[in-house]
């Protein structure tokens, strides 16, 4: 089923336009999405293997979770049903943390042009991994590891086929506020 998704201008603003997600896509339109970076309170980081099937970097490993906010529904409201839909994990919002926004301009040879807003969360997994639930058009797989095995296959991305090498800086950047977080938490 194609999603609806609110249309924003260069800067991040709704236009007060909605379409459809695959014309979003095609037409490389400004939209919004959400990262939920999950982390443990023992210094783990919660990945997703991205499923087979995906258009975009199969099988690559990624943000914990993610996805299109849809049209009408606030930032928040989007991270949490897709916390649910991907992972089977109920969350509430003061359980996120919004750290930033980041501005992803990429096309791929897919033709999907995906002009994005990702607005980044991280919170505390309380639950045990085995207990969630994957939603298998969307994750092959999940794992935790430690920030230091983090920080290893991010310095190798470029050649051992771990994480979205493209993405390097970002991940660089995550693990850097989720390493203050755990460092500063009280």
């Amino acid at each position: 089923m194609d999603e609806w998704i609110d249309v924003l201008d260069i800067e991040g603003n709704k236009t007060g336009k909605t379409c459809q997600k695959s014309v979003v896509h095609k037409k490389g339109l400004f939209h919004a999405t959400v990262h939920i970076w999950f982390y443990t309170s023992k210094g783990k980081i919660l990945l997703q293997q991205r499923a087979a099937s995906k258009a975009i970097y199969p099988l690559l490993w990624d943000v914990s979770v993610a996805g299109h906010v849809n049209a009408g529904e606030s930032l928040l409201a989007g991270a949490i049903r897709e916390v649910k839909e991907e992972i089977g994990l109920i969350i509430l919002e003061n359980d996120l943390k919004k750290i930033g926004v980041v501005k992803s301009f990429k096309s791929y040879n897919s033709g999907i042009i995906d002009n994005e807003f990702h607005n980044i969360f991280i919170s505390e997994l309380k639950e045990d991994i085995e207990n969630l639930i994957l939603q298998k058009e969307e994750v092959e797989a999940l794992k935790t590891v430690s920030l230091l095995r983090f920080e290893e296959l991010l310095e190798n991305s470029e050649h051992n086929s771990h994480f979205i090498n493209s993405n390097k800086e970002y991940y660089i950047s995550i693990l850097k506020e989720i390493k203050y977080l755990i460092r500063n938490k009280t």
